[in-house]
């Protein structure tokens, strides 16, 4: 098992397994919608490439032992519904886990983006990776930072990441 992922694990209603390539074309609908990525600069404009670049950067994670992504399968329809993760991050020039997640916009606000943070949290300090876990979200993007609060984590300071103004959340363990 890589390092960092959820593999074989579940929740109320996700299953959560590798991605695969053969997720490609189930996953670009999320870059197809101007929303999903409406806060990030510096993306590809073509959902294709976009989405090709997000995949290279998960099995590149997966081969180095960074974490990754881990597809959000619903346990009962078998429907792909997004990814997350635990990720290996570098802020401010500091190492830190991330717990990253993102949802195919038909299933926003039902839920599952806080279900697969939560799980993340749950498994990196039953696991002892981490003595805290950050998010890394962009100022705008309030929908991200709900799902954060709701997952016991409080905004630590705002910095520069990857080009983009964002909030560090954080959760300590214990």
């Amino acid at each position: 098992m890589a390092k960092y992922l959820l593999e074989n694990q579940s929740s109320a209603r996700l299953l959560y397994r590798k991605v695969t390539p053969e997720d490609f074309e189930v996953w670009l609908p999320f870059f197809e919608d101007p929303r999903s990525t409406q806060y990030w600069e510096g993306l590809p404009k073509d959902p294709n490439i976009a989405c090709q670049q997000q995949f290279d950067r998960i099995f590149e994670r997966y081969e180095h032992n960074l974490g990754g992504m881990n597809a959000l399968i619903h346990k009962s329809t078998g429907e792909f519904i997004g990814i997350s993760g635990l990720l290996v991050q570098e802020v401010d020039n500091i190492k830190e886990l991330e717990i990253g997640y993102s949802v195919l916009p038909k299933y926003w606000l039902q839920g599952y983006a806080y279900e697969a943070a939560s799980k993340c949290k749950e498994i990196a300090f039953q696991n002892q990776w981490s003595a805290s876990l950050i998010s890394i979200i962009h100022i705008d993007n309030v929908p991200s930072q709900k799902v954060a609060t709701k997952n016991g984590m409080y905004l630590e300071k705002t910095t520069t990441y990857r080009d983009n103004p964002v909030h560090i959340f954080r959760v300590d363990h214990g």
